[in-house]
Formats: structure tokens, sequence, C-alpha cells
């Protein structure tokens, strides 16, 4: 396999080789993991790359060191393909661990790149027999229908010879964190995460060789209610949602060195080796993902996870049964803290509390040192918002939010952080501190799952730069395992609407293609039998949501949201697996539609939260629900032909397409007025028809006229909600109403963007007056200050604004077509694609409009600029200057020559 050297190009080097959507690979859960790849050129100057063929080699890696590993090569495969490309190998076996390496052709060069860095990629357990271990949980009694006490549990066992391989696979009923040997596995939060539990409980898989060692050994967990039978959902929620008792689910399998293996797994009764699972209660008194957690340090149990301790006084276990058939392996990375935040102040309110301010609204928890006697109280108590200068409460609604630690009195000082909950906040109210409190005391961790990001914008407007930044904080704060609506009141729900319309925007900014694809995985396993889409995903009882009724925009989540995973990570795999999904969707809404074609029936929400709805009915919006449940019909039956037509489903393609053709001609027929105005003479009415083309290019026209004479006399104010706002603004510059749509985006009176961001926000809000102009919160039910829908309007910024934008699956092309606003004098935005980095950079001076465009290897860029021709031009970086057509008219931005960085 070897052989002489092979010569190779050195302007050329493959990287980022990952299998999946991730790295490292370890744990995979398919036997024939797709690979991907970037070419990166070597010099300032870059080639005529472009990739016509390529080779893989997978190399197995030994269990035991110094075994002769097994090579095998696909051979020159003549694909030109570096993005999720097929497996080329044979299937992998579970555990089966090895190295990929891979190296490519270009037309412009007879040889090829050197071989890329060794990628080692490792299965978990595939199939449902591998799994020996079974739940097990504390054997006590326990009250249905109420909150838990938090369990410890543990297990000793011995290792008959030196380790050369271990891998722990662990999930629960519930949410779990696990020890050996005295040392916590993994950092991952509130693990396994929140799936629909009864079709889908992911598990991880841990490399935990360095952790246990010949002779005596331990393993230990910590177990919480969690999702799985914690009081969750709305209007004060329920108990018990997957099953009445919390368990570990965990298989430790040793291999080693002289080639034997031993496993060790949860079970209720002995193992081979006589060890038994023992359970106890700890220090963690009480744990709520809504109500806070209670920790009382005066019962710690130290050194439960290490070998010889005494658990003679320690409960028994029982087991449950879990159908392995059931356990997936996780696709996305976990909940981790990604960042630390430090208090911006401490604050005394006018009633004598002590307030912190951490400057920032977030998803997370925090962590103290405090010293002090044994038996002091420490409360911390969490909320988004002050009003009259006083922790504000009610939008938590019926979540407590609130953490409790109870001192061991250890002279040397006690540092904690709860376990197993999670608050939205930006201040925390604390009590009982013993002494004086500092900022240095306290710490706010960040957590949410552990995305890569990957988009990034700037501009000369800095108050744009805030709202940006509050997109990105919401989008933070919400993808926590599943993308909720909000993370700080007690519902915290995965509603289909909200990612639907955000799923570009997702998208852009940090790589969600495992992430989503993992989600879409539960909305087609709790789609009901006809097709209906749940409101939110995973499904749980709510009162009016349940049983869940077919609804436009959030059901649409199942044709659209598999449709921008493919766009703009170039993923056919996800739209194969959601293709079921997909039809029986938009065959449910035909039935429902019926030979009109149009949906005007049946429970729907329209477009929620028009800012001119009461606060008490946010559906009441100007726009007709039935006008909005059409329009999608006929835009999501359009997508389904196209990917249709992308899978090789002609037939369906075909249909799907007339399907689409026979609604646009309803839509016309019933909502567009002989004067060309709409049956809903509103901005969202215009948005839809012109974003999802239901109109010819006469009425086209009328509609984008009427459309900016609505934004104008609404003052440049939003007057959307959630089903027009991420499409007002490319249904206006599609139109030719650019300067409409700044206008929109630049105003700052109540309704608008930067009305948010002129009152403080730092993050994205649920309703467009939050936080009304004298202070106060929105009286309304539902109030919200961490939601990211409105925050869609940053997929139109980047694409828009900045310019950059796909023209194909995955960004093999790009559209680079920055339209510049009058006050803005510099704009720039810079995306990871899967090809590598691209990005756009302008600057209006002297008169001229220049543009820096970066196009990575393997990619072309179709340049748009005003008042010139479209260009073609290849990789590399690329500069034009062309006259500025607009007037840079007083900004309230300082000037700036950005660059991507």
């Amino acid at each position: 396999m070897n052989g002489p050297p092979v010569p190779h190009r050195p302007d050329v080097t493959l990287t980022d080789l990952r299998a999946e959507h991730g790295r490292p690979a370890l744990g995979l859960g398919t036997a024939r993991p797709r690979l991907s790849w970037i070419a990166r050129p070597t010099g300032a100057t870059p080639p005529a790359w472009r990739q016509t063929d390529h080779e893989v080699r997978v190399t197995a890696v030994p269990v035991v060191p110094g075994a002769a590993p097994r090579a095998w090569t696909s051979g020159r495969t003549g694909s030109g393909d570096s993005v999720l490309v097929p497996w080329p190998a044979p299937d992998l076996a579970s555990r089966e661990r090895v190295r990929v390496q891979v190296r490519a052709w270009s037309a412009d060069h007879p040889d090829p790149t050197a071989w890329s860095a060794p990628l080692e990629v490792e299965t978990g357990l595939l199939h449902p027999g591998d799994w020996a271990a079974v739940p097990v949980g504390p054997d006590w009694e326990e009250e249905p229908g109420t909150d838990h006490r938090p369990a410890l549990l543990r297990r000793e066992f011995h290792l008959p010879g030196p380790v050369a391989r271990a891998r722990l696979h662990v999930t629960a009923h519930g949410v779990h964190e696990v020890e050996v040997n005295g040392t916590r596995v993994g950092d991952e939060v509130l693990a396994p995460g929140w799936t629909s539990y009864h079709h889908r409980l992911r598990h991880r898989t841990h490399d935990v060789t360095a952790h246990l060692r010949e002779g005596a050994n331990a393993l230990g967990a910590w177990l919480a209610d969690g999702w799985y039978r914690g009081r969750y959902g709305t209007h004060g929620g329920n108990h018990d949602l997957y099953g009445t008792r919390t368990a570990l689910i965990a298989q430790l399998e040793v291999d080693l060195a002289d080639g034997r293996r031993v496993v060790v797994t949860t079970h209720p009764g002995a193992g081979a080796d006589g060890g038994t699972w023992r359970a106890a209660h700890g220090p963690i008194t009480a744990a709520s993902l809504y109500d806070g957690e209670e920790f009382d340090a005066r019962l710690a149990v130290p050194g439960f996870s290490r070998p010889g301790f005494d658990d003679s006084a320690w409960a028994g276990v029982r087991g449950y049964e879990r159908d392995p058939a059931t356990l997936v392996a996780a696709q996305g990375p976990p909940v981790r803290c990604t960042r630390e935040l430090r208090p911006v102040s401490v604050l005394t309110t006018p009633s004598g509390a002590t307030v912190l301010d951490f400057g920032q609204n977030l998803a997370g928890r925090v962590r103290i040192r405090v010293r002090g006697n044994a038996g002091d109280r420490v409360r911390l108590r969490h909320a988004e918002v002050l009003q009259d200068g006083e922790l504000c409460t009610r939008p938590l609604q019926r979540a407590r939010a609130t953490d409790t630690y109870v001192l061991a009195g250890d002279p040397a000082g006690e540092e904690w952080e709860p376990r197993f909950t999670m608050h939205g906040f930006r201040y925390v109210e604390v009590t009982g501190w013993p002494g004086r409190l500092g900022e240095e005391d306290v710490v706010a961790r960040v957590l949410h799952s552990d995305l890569e990001r990957t988009g990034w914008f700037t501009c000369s407007d800095e108050r744009l730069n805030r709202l940006h930044e509050n997109v990105v904080w919401s989008m933070r704060s919400n993808f926590v395992d599943v993308p909720t609506d909000c993370p700080q009141r007690d519902e915290r729900l995965g509603w289909t609407g909200d990612v639907q319309v955000f799923g570009p925007t997702a998208a852009f900014l940090y790589d969600v293609g495992g992430f989503l694809a993992s989600w879409l995985a539960d909305v087609a396993v709790e789609q009901l039998p006809d097709g209906t889409v749940p409101w939110y995903v995973p499904m749980i009882p709510a009162e009016f949501w349940d049983p869940p009724q077919p609804g436009a925009v959030w059901g649409d989540v199942a044709v659209l949201l598999p449709a921008v995973l493919h766009e703009r990570f170039g993923d056919t795999g996800v739209l194969r697996r959601q293709y079921a999904s997909a039809r029986a969707w938009v065959d449910l809404v035909e039935r429902l539609a019926g030979p009109s074609r149009l949906w005007n029936t049946g429970v729907q929400l329209g477009d929620w939260l028009d800012p001119a709805a009461p606060p008490e009915e946010p559906a009441a919006a100007r726009t007709d629900k039935y006008l909005v449940a059409t329009a999608y019909f006929a835009h999501s039956a359009r997508t389904l032909a196209r990917i249709a037509g992308v899978l090789g489903e002609e037939a369906d393609a075909a249909r799907y397409a007339r399907l689409a053709a026979e609604v646009r001609e309803a839509f016309t027929r019933e909502h567009v007025r002989a004067d060309g105005r709409l049956s809903s003479d509103a901005q969202t009415a215009y948005a839809l028809a012109l974003a999802f083309d239901l109109l010819d290019e006469p009425r086209r026209e009328t509609a984008g006229r009427r459309l900016a004479e609505l934004v104008a006399q609404d003052g440049n104010r939003v007057a959307t909600g959630f089903a027009g706002v991420n499409l007002v603004t490319d249904a206006l510059t599609r139109t030719g109403h650019d300067a409409t749509a700044f206008a929109l985006l630049t105003e700052t009176g109540c309704p608008s963007w930067l009305y948010q961001v002129s009152m403080g926000a730092t993050t994205t809000w649920e309703r467009w007056d939050s936080l009304l102009a004298d202070g106060t919160v929105n009286p309304g039910h539902m109030t919200s200050f961490n939601h990211y829908a409105l925050g869609s309007i940053a997929d139109w910024v980047h694409r828009t604004v900045a310019g950059l934008a796909p023209a194909a699956p995955g960004y093999r092309r790009l559209l680079v077509r920055p339209r510049p606003g009058a006050g803005l004098t510099a704009a720039s935005a810079r995306h990871e694609t899967p090809y590598g980095p691209a990005s756009v950079a302008w600057n209006r001076r002297d008169g001229e409009l220049v543009v820096d465009v970066d196009v990575p290897l393997g990619v072309t860029a179709t340049v748009d600029l005003p008042g010139r021709p479209a260009t073609e031009v290849g990789a590399g970086h690329h500069r034009f200057a062309v006259p500025d057509a607009v007037p840079a008219l007083p900004g309230p931005g300082a000037p700036s020559a950005l660059q991507p960085t």
C-alpha cells in the first residue's frame, strides 16, 4: 500500500476533513459516514482549482497498540464532490476505529494533492443487539406528579489487566452527569438533551481510557428529572411526560492490553464480577428546569465515585424497560458552557435588594465563590429585566428561576454551580450572601449547544451592529439542544414556526447542519398519521395545542427547513430522510384545501404577533390568516417539487409543480382585486405574495409599489408578525424599493428593529414592544425578551446589505450583490462555507463604491454591482470599484474602511 512516494502538487492542501457534521468523530451512529474536506491554497495566489477526482484511504486503527493495521483505498473515484461525499469503503462495524485520509485532483494539474491530515473515525453501538445495558434507577418509592429529589448512583468493578482502550456509552431517562474514579466524564450540560423520548433517545460515546486503571475502579452518576419527568410545558406544565422514574443507561466497554474485553453495564442485578449498582440521595435537594436547583453542601458525599467508598447504607436499584432500537447516536454537539461573563455592576434596588447586572441577556446559570458559616443560605433569583428598579419576574410566568445554596462552612471558601437547571436572565437578585458581595464572586456561565460559529457581519452603523449581535445572542440562548422560543419562562418549547422563519439566519451564523437534522428527525416521528405537524417539537400536552391541528407557517417547517439545510450545507441526505414527512404535510394541506386549492379552514395563527394585535390577542393580525395559509401552501408545494427534482423523484416533481401552479392561480383569483391590491391591504400580505412569487409581472410591480406605500404610511415602521417578518425587506428589494427597505431597517420608532436597540436590548424580543417606551413591560400575558423569530431580518442583511448569498447548494456558487443603503458607508460579511471562507466587504469613498470579494477554491461567484453588468469570477481576492450611485447621507455611524476579518 505504501510504495514509492507519489508526486503531489504543492500549491493546494486539503484540510478540515470531517465525518458527517462534526469533529471529532467518536461514537458515530452510522456505518457509512459521509466525508467533507476543504481545498485551500498554500500561497497568496490561488490556482485554477476545480476538483475532478479524489481518492479516500481508510486504515484500521487496532485496539491493541503494535498490531498490524489493515488499509483500504477507494482508488480514483472520478468524483469532483468534496461536501458530504458518500462513504466509499466497506461498511464500518460497531466500535470500529479507522483513520481516514483523502487526496484530490484538479483539471489544471496532473498531480494530486498530498494526502490530507488523517481523521480518526470511530463508530458507536450501531445495532440494538450491541446494547447489554438496561435502565436502572433508585429502588425507593417516589410520588408521581411531583418533582423528585435527584439521586446518586455508583458501582465498583475490577479490571484484571492494563487498559488499552475504554469507551463509555451513556444516556438516561432524565438528565445526568457521570464520573469515573472521581473524575467527571465529558463537559456537556443537561445530557442527553431533549428528543421525542418515546421514539428517539440520544446517547453519546466517551473515551475514558485515561480515567481507568488495572485493579479496582468505580463508576458514579448524578441523575435528575430534566425534561423526561420534571414539570414542563405551558400553563403550569405537567410531570411524568415520558415516564414516572429517572434511570441511567450506561455501558462501559474496556479493552485490555492482552486482548480481553470487560463490559460493565447498568443492570438491576449483580454483574459477572459480583458488583452491583447502589443508590442514595446526594446534596441536591431539588432540581427543576423551570424552578431552579437547591443544593445543601452539608449533605455532600465526597468520593462516592471512587473505589473503596462505603455504600453499605445505600439502597439498591431497580430496572426498567427500554427498547434499544430507540437509542440513537447524537448528530450535533452537546450543550456546553461556551463563555463566562462577569457582572458589569452590583445594584441596590429601591427596596434594598442586591441585584447583579451582567450587561447581557443570556441563557445559562451562575457560579458562585462564597465563604460563610455552615447553614448560611444564598438565594439567586433570575430575570431578564428590571421594572421600577426592581427585578421583574412577571414575564417568567410560573417559572421560579431561583437557585439556592446552603453552605457547608468550609473556612477556605466554597464554589458552586447548579448542575440540572438553566435560566434566561440578565439580572440576578442575591439574598443571604454572607459578608460583602463583589463582582468577582459571581460569574454567569453561558450555555447553549456548542455549535461552530460560521457567519459574521459588521457595518458602519453601530446600531445595526448591535441589532446583529442581539440576533446572535438570541440564537445562542435558544439553541439549547432544541430550537426553542425563549429560555426564561415556563415554556421553552421547540416551536416549529419560529425556526422555520429563522432557519436561513441560523444556517449563516452557525453550523446547524447536525443540530437541525436531528431535530427534524423528531418532527418526522411526532408528525401525526394524517400529516399534521405539531406546533412544537417534541410534542407535549399543553391545553389549546393538544391535540395538534394543522397550521400554516408552523407546519411548513417540514418542507422549508430541510430545503434550507440543502441550500446552505449541500445536504441531500436530509432531503431524503425528511422526504416522506414533507410529502405528508403538503398532501394533508391539499386535502384540506380541496378542489378550490384555497386553505381557508381550521385553526391558524396567521401573522402571529402583528404589532397591531391587542396584547392578549396575538393572532388578531391585519393580514387574513387564510391568505397566509394559502400563500404558504403554494410556497411549500413549489419547494417540495424542487426537493423531488433533486432526489430524482421526477413524477412527484411534476405533480407538486402542477399543484403549486394551481394554488398560485387560486390565490390570485381569491386575493387579488381588480385594481391589483390584495384582499388584505397589509404589509405581510404583499410580502408573502411577492417573496413566494404568487403574482404575474404586471401585478408584481403594482404589489411592490403598494407595499412601499404601506411602509411609508406606517412611518417606516414594521407592520408584520412572524409570517411576514423575514420576507418584507426581500419583497421590497426584489421590486426595486431598496430605499424603502433600508428605511424600514433603520427606523427607530416603535415597532421597529432598532426600537429594541434604542431601548437597550441585548437580545431580540418576542413582541415588537416587549418593553414599552415608558420602561414598563408589555402587559400581555406572553412577553419575552429573548426570542429569535423577529431576528430573521439578519438573513436579508447578510444577503443584501453586505451582499453575500448562496447561488447553488452548499455555496458551490456565490451571489455577490450588495445594495448599499443611504447612511451606511461600509459593510462586510464573512461566512465559512462548506468549501472554505467567503467574504464581501464594501466601502463608499470619494464617490466610488469599492467592493472586495474573497472566493474559496472550487467556487465561482457572480458579482452583481449597481450600474454595471454582472461578472463571473473564480477563487481568490477580487476588488471592484464602481460609481457610488446612492448619495451617502449623514448616518449615525462613523465611516470606516471595513475588511472581512
